[in-house]
């Protein structure tokens, strides 16, 4: 198959067309080349989506298209440029498309989605809910202009070449040892998917020719399950939800906060989704502890600024045994 990549130089665009190769297709990536190199065996075209004819430079057709936009003018200007080249499309959404975050185990069936974003709205980074709302819009568009498409709202994304760094604070705690601070109650539940699994589910629905809509995570663990499967020597200390608003520590990402740690109950159901359809739809994912090892194998040198520090940690700590 010929299968062109819209991205393919940053995570999963890069696991995207990795995964392509190693099943033998031929992988084209179309993306600015600003945020990162190709994979190595990939043909790489330079292109600037903010242009309407920004992908004049896309020659030829395609099987399959992969894309991962997140603005609408974006995906408005590809179903345009590739009208009548591409066969199978794939669009990477978001779980942020979902309307209801608090209801758990909701399905891709049921659960209501955000209505689009307005027209002109371009900035999806200027809220969770612009962010939600554009790849509604992204997903609209998609449909509208081909007629064989798979929708993927993708969950939490992890494993090696993070650029977040949320799941790899834990990763990076664990090895580390000693007390480690625990947010929350271990039966809460969360969920995540492994970069690969979910790169190699969206190459064989190109191949499979898969369409609708589908959940691209993994099945819910307990917090328990989570920190059990990095191993290590490290104990848990579990501390309160209040404890760690009163103490000013952020939820999700960014400096002082706990990643992949979520207020109840307004987010009781953003990472509890019911997959039952994905896994008959063919999603296959890998036991945490070998996302975890390859995730660690893969640091490198890479420094991250999301989570909290070895000084907040201790003090944090030291103040709830005061209690």
């Amino acid at each position: 198959m010929r299968i062109l990549v819209l991205g393919g130089t940053v995570f999963l665009g890069r696991a995207v067309a990795r995964q392509a190769l190693a099943a033998g297709h031929d992988v084209t990536c179309a993306a600015r080349g600003t945020s990162g190199d190709p994979v190595d065996g990939a043909m790489f075209v330079t292109v600037d989506r903010d242009d309407p004819d920004g992908l004049r430079a896309v020659e030829g057709t395609f099987d399959a298209v992969v894309d991962v936009a997140r603005r609408p003018s974006h995906v408005r200007h590809m179903v345009t440029a590739l009208a009548g080249r591409v066969g199978h499309c794939t669009f990477v959404s978001s779980c942020s498309a979902y309307a209801d975050a608090a209801t758990p185990d909701q399905t891709v069936d049921t659960a209501p989605t955000l209505p689009p974003a307005d027209p002109g709205d371009e900035d999806p980074s200027a809220s969770a809910e612009s962010y939600g709302r554009c790849k509604v819009t992204c997903e609209q568009l998609v449909r509208e202009g081909f007629a064989d498409t798979f929708v993927n709202r993708a969950g939490l994304i992890v494993g090696p070449e993070d650029p977040t760094g949320r799941f790899d604070y834990w990763v990076a705690r664990h090895a580390r040892g000693g007390e480690i601070l625990a947010p929350g109650d271990p039966d809460e539940r969360l969920q995540f998917v492994d970069v690969r699994d979910l790169a190699d589910w969206i190459v064989r629905a190109a191949e499979e020719g898969l369409t609708g809509t589908y959940d691209g995570i993994g099945a819910p663990m307990t917090r328990r399950e989570f920190h059990a499967g990095f191993g290590g020597t490290g104990s848990l200390t579990w501390v309160t939800q209040d404890f760690l608003t009163a103490h000013a520590v952020e939820p999700w990402s960014g400096p002082r906060s706990l990643p992949l740690w979520l207020p109840l109950p307004e987010y009781g159901g953003f990472l509890t989704r019911n997959i039952t359809r994905s896994l008959a739809a063919g999603l296959r994912t890998r036991a945490l502890p070998e996302t975890a090892a390859d995730t660690l194998a893969a640091f490198g040198d890479t420094r991250h600024i999301t989570g909290i520090t070895e000084e907040e940690e201790v003090e944090l700590l030291r103040e709830w045994h005061a209690q």
